[in-house]
Order: C-alpha cells, then structure tokens, then sequence
C-alpha cells in the first residue's frame, strides 16, 4: 500500500458514462479517492450513501469525491442511478489504478481465501501527493472520518 507523502500514482478510467477521468483533471483540488469491492452489496452501499448524503460538505471543502471498483460503467450507472450517488465513479475492470494503489490484497472470507479489492480510501493533496492512507476503511464511518480530517477536527 502506499504511504503518505508520494506521488499519487496518475490513472485514467471510464466513469459510469463511458468518458475517460484523469486524476491529473483534478490538479489544483484535494481528492478523496476511495476504493471498494463490488457495487450493489451491502457495505458498499451503505459507503456510497455515506459519501452521497455529505457529498455539499465535500463540495464546500472543494474536495473531489471518486469511487473506485472494477465493475463495469454499466453495473456503476445503475448503482449510481438506484441510490443517486453524485459523486464520479470509475470502473478499473483490469485493476490498473486498484493494483497501482496497492489495494488489490488477498483477503480471508470465511477461512477461504482470495484475492480482492481491500476497501481502502486516499486524500491527494493539490499538488498530487498522498496526504493522507486510510486502509480497511469501514463502510459506515468513512465518509465522516474524511470530513472530519479536511475539516480539522
């Protein structure tokens, strides 16, 4: 996983419509970069309508929200649409920006093991420097946690 203080590592995905996001179209504002498992299951879910319901706090701070998982624009639209999530999502379907981040982790489920996406969120500075690495994040506090920090508290 990577450490706070280096260069955020510059991608390009498709978000749920089809068109190619940069994290370099992003110079100049903070990023929240989050990263999670699958669309549509339960923690996920309740991590997105965390993000959506503070989505204007994000955007008072002039922070960027983005979601990050490896299913498809098509699977992100309709997650998307079905719980209004305002907030850009990407889809990393070869695991490019999810390896490059260094979440893509084996993980224990049940005594078995595999490897997935370990629901980890960054904030890159303005300058494209990780300022700060929250790894196994939880679903349900994560999106306050984070506005918390911006906000100083």
């Amino acid at each position: 996983m990577l450490e706070t203080g280096t260069k955020a590592p510059s991608f390009t995905l498709n978000d749920k419509d089809g068109n190619a996001v940069s994290l370099a179209d992003f110079a100049g504002k903070k990023v929240v970069l989050y990263f999670y498992p699958k669309d549509n299951t339960p923690g996920c879910t309740r991590q997105a309508c965390a993000f959506a319901a503070a989505y204007e706090n994000f955007k008072t701070l002039d922070a960027v929200v983005i979601g990050v998982s490896k299913d498809s624009e098509a699977s992100h639209r309709k997650f998307a649409e079905k719980y209004g999530l305002p907030f850009i999502l990407l889809s990393d379907p070869e695991l490019k920006a999810i390896q490059a981040y260094g979440v893509w982790q084996e993980k224990k489920n049940y005594g078995k093991v595999s490897m997935g996406v370990v629901r980890s969120t960054f904030i890159i500075d303005e300058k494209g420097l990780i300022e700060k690495v929250m790894p196994k994040v939880k679903p349900d506090t994560n999106a306050a946690e984070i506005l918390a920090y911006l906000k100083g508290v």
